[in-house]
């Protein structure tokens, strides 16, 4: 697909379709002002006519004779006292419904210039520029890699933008829009790759690959018999009832200064998870594969760092594992020796994320981290608690957690903090080690957390639960991309500091 910025006049941006917006009341924009008047008028009497509404996200295709276009696509963008970041990302994507597989093979979008309400980090052009750029991509994926019979080709090949200017800023705006909706791509396709072939040892190729193609990222993967002689037990206890060995891996992109501490990214790779010797019960069984979501969103902010290369280092590692039930499996009981020290008494096989996970939050120690943010699909408690739209957020530090959930809602990506309170840290109690890796069904979101914040004292550190927004189920089942956008707007705040 080819994307492109323009600041040539709308009357002379030729192509297939014409994209404006048209507010349901409020001033129009001044992009759709001019493709009325290079239309002698028609789109204000349709309008008045009652055949162009405006309502949010409603679309209307108008065809067109000896025009610069051959249709118009109109995109209603509701009111103006209620356009908000959402609403207008609502529009964007009904906008792509109407094209993606439509009949224009070019495109002029004129939305750029649509106010949005809010503060200018979310509803300046610049802003506006990026969620397009990012919306694009993101709604044009598509995931066909193991059917036998390909979709067609779509017609669609060349998206021209229309701004105010084609000014670096404006362009830097755009394209890392359209790197973060590639790097969503990515955590997309790695999560929805089936699990017989997405395991921990591909996992790591997939690192491998991304240094091959971006000279900027360093990889190095540390197998099970260098984890076993640093005393890496929990991730080793995980992996111990699958034929697939577990992999820590480790990628780092260093764009900022060599003194400049790294912010560091932990994902939880749970490839498959059973539950274990507690096993799960069948129903829904096959979304575990979906249990690798931590790690897939760390390749895809990787990804973006890697394609837009922003001044700042950053640091990923991945905890792979695959969690299977049979003759070796860790048992209700066991109690495993840390990387850290402590002892952690296995209550429950099916807990298994903290367990990879602490032992890769002692491991990060050695960088000197500005800050450390895991992610991870861990708790089935979090979806109970704030359903499918935000994200779980525990942490350490206020400061950290402000900024994640600012940049939750600048790139409409929220989170939700939850506490971290020491009276939840007692339910972790264990009588024959230091801690058990469950705390009882009450505040099962909070407690997980508490584990993990045991391995996370010597620096500041975020916890993103993703297990209500890593992916969606039913007919529209597939990896989410989510929390990508979070990630990169924490990062690119961060770049040049």
């Amino acid at each position: 697909m080819n994307f492109s910025l323009s600041s040539k006049a709308i009357a002379s941006s030729k192509a297939d379709c014409l994209v404006i917006g048209l507010p349901e009341k409020g001033t129009w924009p001044d992009s759709t002002n001019q493709a009325d008047e290079a239309l002698g008028g028609l789109i204000k009497t349709l309008h008045k006519a009652g055949d162009l509404t405006g309502k949010n996200a409603t679309t209307v295709t108008v065809p067109l004779t000896d025009q610069p276009w051959s249709r118009l696509l109109v995109v209603g963008t509701g009111k103006d006292t209620d356009r908000s970041p959402a609403n207008y990302r609502k529009a964007l994507i009904a906008m792509m419904a109407a094209l993606k597989d439509g009949p224009s093979k070019s495109v002029v979008i004129a939305l750029a210039d649509t106010p949005v309400t809010g503060e200018e980090a979310v509803s300046s052009e610049t802003a506006l520029l990026s969620l397009i750029g990012r919306t694009l991509e993101d709604q044009l994926y598509t995931f066909s890699d193991y059917k036998s019979e390909k979709p067609a080709a779509r017609k669609l090949n060349k998206v021209v933008v229309h701004a105010s200017s084609a000014g670096k800023a404006l362009k830097d705006a755009f394209n890392l829009g359209l790197a973060t909706g590639r790097g969503m791509n990515l955590t997309r396709d790695l999560g929805n790759t089936p699990p017989n072939i997405c395991h921990p040892e591909w996992l790591a190729q997939q690192a491998k690959k991304l240094a091959k193609d971006y000279d900027c990222i360093k990889t190095e993967v540390l197998d099970e018999k260098q984890m076993e002689k640093m005393g890496m037990n929990t991730i080793l206890a995980v992996g111990k009832g699958s034929t697939q060995p577990p992999r820590l891996i480790v990628m780092e992109y260093r764009g900022g200064k060599a003194k400049d501490k790294p912010h560091v990214l932990v994902g939880k790779g749970i490839t498959f998870d059973t539950g274990g010797i507690s096993l799960k019960p069948g129903e829904g069984m096959d979304e575990m594969k979906y249990d690798m979501g931590g790690s897939a969103s760390v390749f895809g902010a990787m990804k973006v760092l890697a394609e837009t290369q922003p001044k700042i280092n950053v640091v990923a590692v991945i905890a792979a594992a695959e969690n299977m039930p049979d003759g070796g499996a860790s048992r209700p009981g066991d109690i495993v020796t840390t990387l850290s020290g402590m002892t952690v008494e296995i209550l429950n096989t099916d807990a298994e994320g903290r367990l990879v996970l602490c032992d890769a939050l002692t491991y990060v120690k050695k960088f000197d981290p500005a800050a450390v943010i895991d992610l991870a699909t861990l708790t089935g408690a979090c979806i109970i608690a704030l359903g499918n739209h935000a994200t779980g957020l525990l942490a350490n530090n206020d400061d950290l957690a402000n900024e994640l959930l600012a940049a939750g809602e600048r790139a409409g990506d929220r989170a939700w903090r939850l506490p971290l309170w020491d009276e939840y840290q007692s339910q972790l109690d264990s009588n024959f080690a230091d801690m058990a890796n469950i705390g009882g069904r009450p505040a099962g979101t909070i407690t997980a957390a508490c584990f993990l914040s045991r391995f996370a004292k010597d620096y500041r550190w975020a916890h993103l639960d993703i297990a209500g927004t890593a992916w969606h189920s039913g007919k529209a089942k597939g990896s989410s991309g989510r929390p990508v956008p979070l990630l990169v707007d924490y990062l690119m705040s961060h770049a040049g500091k």
